[in-house]
């Protein structure tokens, strides 16, 4: 009997959904980033000074030491502890390229970026190319291997952003309209007198939001053609990130008496969330701030699965937080129904 009161509740919400058009903007988006996506240059239109990183405990030949430390006007050196620091920095975009020994050939360098095809490679290859004509007039190149930490152009690095777009969408301003429009028209009252329990209905909502958030990101996926390595893993965090800020997206609706005032909480929770994170591996700032906020601990596993490989055994901290926060909103927002808050 449960069981089929909860089926019943979710197929009529997404059958609201078709209805007012909800399940129609969810299908956009994902349409609007991928063409949104096509648009976009491959490549930044000025390097600018590239940050050179160099290991302390490596060898490398003074002459070429040397020449890029005179060339300060296009090369910045910056020492790392080890090669996984670098990596490290690279990641966070403090450094643009990782010089290491060759591993074919002892004299010559290796050289680790995060894209192969990006500018900044570019760059760094070709000064280090002229500082070596400078020095030497011909030789072996000084560069001989160069390696990339992600694979994909600049299409694949935004996904995170998108991802999370999507699930902050549903979260904070799709749910919470729908929550209030049933407070508001007293849907929701007339339903409390029936049989359903408040639980069902929080669970059918959750639902609600997990189907949507799945729907758009395999659209999105679909269109883009960008797989993840770890299906399994890649499945299980977004379904922790969908059950979060689905909870999160019913409790705003139940602190609002209308659809109106919800759009509005919505969006002054929205922005705050999407752009830290999303600007966090750009901005020494937001990188401070981000880690305050739930969005960066889904933001942060969904850009190391898709771009690095990542698994969700390292990610144990983020799961445990997505899913309680989640469960204090379930809780939360049973609470107020309740006291049938605002209705």
């Amino acid at each position: 009997m449960i069981t089929r009161n909860i089926l019943i509740l979710a197929f009529n919400d997404l059958a609201t959904a078709l209805k007012n058009k909800t399940f129609f903007l969810v299908l956009f988006i994902p349409l609007f980033v991928f063409f949104s996506m096509s648009f976009i240059d491959r490549f930044e239109s000025d390097p600018g000074v590239v940050r050179i990183g160099l290991i302390q405990h490596h060898t490398y030949a003074p002459e070429i030491i040397k020449r890029v430390s005179a060339a300060k006007k296009f090369m910045e050196l910056i020492w790392v502890q080890s090669e996984t620091e670098g990596a490290q920095l690279l990641y966070k975009h403090k450094i643009d390229g990782l010089l290491t020994q060759s591993e074919n050939k002892t004299s010559s360098l290796a050289l680790l970026v995060l894209k192969k095809d990006s500018l900044k490679t570019l760059a760094i290859v070709q000064q280090f190319s002229a500082l070596q004509k400078v020095a030497e007039g011909s030789g072996p190149d000084w560069i001989s291997d160069i390696t990339s930490l992600h694979q994909g152009g600049v299409q694949r690095e935004i996904l995170p952003t998108w991802v999370l777009l999507l699930v902050l969408l549903v979260g904070f301003i799709i749910l919470p309209a729908q929550v209030a429009d049933e407070k508001e028209k007293h849907l929701l009252l007339a339903l409390l007198q029936t049989p359903i329990h408040e639980v069902q209905w929080l669970i059918s909502k959750l639902i609600l939001g997990m189907v949507l958030v799945f729907t758009a990101v395999l659209l999105l996926h679909l269109l883009g053609k960008f797989g993840p390595v770890n299906v399994v893993d890649y499945v299980a965090l977004i379904a922790v990130g969908s059950y979060c800020f689905s909870a999160y997206g019913i409790f705003l609706g139940f602190l609002c008496r209308n659809q109106a005032s919800a759009r509005t909480l919505g969006v002054i929770f929205y922005l705050p969330h999407l752009l830290p994170a999303a600007m966090s591996d750009v901005s020494q700032k937001l990188t401070v701030v981000a880690p305050f906020l739930p969005s960066y601990q889904l933001y942060k596993p969904i850009q190391s699965i898709l771009l690095d490989n990542g698994r969700i055994s390292e990610m144990t901290f983020d799961l445990a937080y997505l899913f309680i926060l989640g469960s204090l909103m379930l809780y939360f927002s049973y609470l107020l129904m309740k006291r049938r808050w605002l209705m």
